[in-house]
């Protein structure tokens, strides 16, 4: 018999991935995929297990999203957000 160790509710402005794809209207295999790849990275928040997404992480993916139909590809796109991290 495996005992469940209750967790913290999400702080409020958090998500997790299957929400976070909804309210973006992508699937959750195309967030994953921008996860893999290193063009976003999601929230960690102490206490708690797995990946989060804020207000702020969801415009960067909207942002990637655009960049994407735009032409860039997603490495482009992971270097441009590398170079503006740096400044």
């Amino acid at each position: 018999m495996s005992m469940k160790v209750k967790q913290p509710p999400i702080p409020e402005g958090y998500l997790r991935i299957g929400p976070a794809a909804e309210r973006l209207s992508l699937s959750r295999q195309t967030i994953e995929y921008y996860l893999l790849l290193g063009v976003v990275e999601p929230c960690r928040i102490e206490g708690r297990h797995g990946r989060f997404f804020d207000d702020e992480l969801l415009e960067q993916i909207k942002t990637v999203r655009a960049l994407n139909k735009a032409g860039y590809t997603l490495r482009d796109i992971r270097e441009m957000f590398l170079k503006q991290g740096e400044q």
